[in-house]
């Protein structure tokens, strides 16, 4: 599969999408994005920039401008490329991170200059980040739920946990306590581990010891096969449950054999064909994958391209809304755009069908998740 990779010192020599040609800078609308394409969250990362070949050049007949920059999951360097947005490049919209520390920095950055901010990971939007950031991820509890009900159903009483020690990790472990042990799910364990650790044996040596009937890794992109492979290494036969953070092909090409029955909370783009054609996310999502796969090779889709895809299907319809009132470069057209945001209803994408409203900065419901299963080295529908 051919990648991309932007390095830290050509970060500056942003990829800028073709635009049409011979209009002046206030007729462009500016969208500035900061991904992780190197480091521990290159997996996320990489979807998502390559997935930025088969969005729009234009929406409403204004060309967009889409500069792209790497920030190597480092939350330092998101908040230096957001600053880059808002002061060099005059952005309407920021996107971004891959990556839910940095994340957490692009909407800082993004509220305090008063910019629309899609975040291309989950993040907690507290008070402070809510004005202007949404999130393009399903929440933690729409897909946490999904997972408590499965271990449930299969008799599962006690659940380790073991998780990344960030935000990320935080988010999982707390929504495991609010969600799964009022469902009577018992905590045997809770152990966690940094984005760049290479060996996770003691956390999972205390897990097996404990012995609990299932595990949630609570983890994202490649790193989140590490506990997935010691655990099976190390014995243990119970049920491993992982989080949408985790849903992509490179998942199961780095845990191989110890991937085979792993439970996986997904959005439907992993999987639109078994949709039913009433669906909202199967056309979109057909879209995705047929072009993505004519490019990048067979099975090689990834929820983490549906993130920033999905961004471009909803500015698709706020950005014509937003000009009906105001010009791009202004702070106008980027209040515009909020409140676009708020008004659009039924916003059809990917990964999931979108009504944002002043609290519910995810703005999904059930129709964007489904539980995935690994079956002969291939992601199919758990049971």
């Amino acid at each position: 599969m051919k990648r991309f990779y932007l390095t830290a010192a050509v970060a500056a020599a942003a990829l800028v999408l073709p635009a049409l040609p011979a209009l002046a800078q206030t007729a462009e609308i500016t969208i500035g994005i900061t991904t992780t394409t190197t480091g521990p969250g290159a997996a996320l990362g990489i979807p998502e920039r390559n997935a930025l070949e088969f969005v729009p050049k234009e929406i409403g007949g204004v060309p967009l401008k889409v500069i792209v920059l790497d920030d190597g999951g480092d939350p330092t360097t998101a908040t230096t490329n957001a600053r880059r947005f808002v002061t060099e490049s005059k952005a309407d919209v920021i996107m971004g991170s891959a990556v839910t520390p940095p994340t957490i920095a692009v909407s800082n950055v993004a509220n305090e200059a008063g910019i629309p901010h899609f975040g291309l990971s989950p993040f907690p939007i507290t008070p402070e980040r809510m004005k202007w950031s949404v999130a393009m991820p399903q929440p933690i509890p729409i897909m946490g739920k999904v997972l408590y009900e499965h271990m449930k159903a299969h008799n599962v009483k006690t659940v380790g946990y073991i998780g990344y020690s960030d935000s990320y990790g935080d988010l999982w472990f707390n929504d495991f306590k609010a969600q799964g042990v009022p469902m009577g799910l018992a905590l045997a364990d809770e152990e966690r581990f940094a984005r760049p650790d290479t060996s996770v044996t003691g956390q999972v040596l205390k897990l097996v010891a404990a012995n609990p009937d299932a595990i949630l890794v609570g983890a994202s992109g490649t790193a989140a096969a590490l506990p997935q492979t010691e655990l099976r290494e190390r014995g243990y036969q119970g049920l491993i449950y992982q989080t949408h953070g985790a849903a992509s092909m490179d998942f199961i090409r780095i845990a191989g054999k110890a991937a085979e029955g792993v439970l996986m909370a997904s959005g439907p783009v992993m999987d639109p064909e078994d949709q039913p054609d009433s669906a909202l996310t199967k056309k979109p999502g057909m879209a995705l994958n047929s072009a993505y796969e004519a490019k990048y090779g067979p099975n090689s889709r990834s929820q983490f391209a549906g993130h920033s895809y999905d961004a471009f299907d909803i500015l698709k319809r706020v950005i014509p809304v937003a000009l009906k009132t105001a010009k791009p470069g202004t702070p106008e057209f980027r209040e515009a755009i909020r409140q676009a945001l708020l008004s659009e209803r039924e916003i059809a994408a990917s990964q999931g069908v979108y009504n944002f409203t002043e609290k519910d900065r995810y703005g999904l419901d059930d129709r964007s998740r489904i539980l995935l299963t690994v079956k002969d080295g291939k992601y199919t529908l758990a049971k």
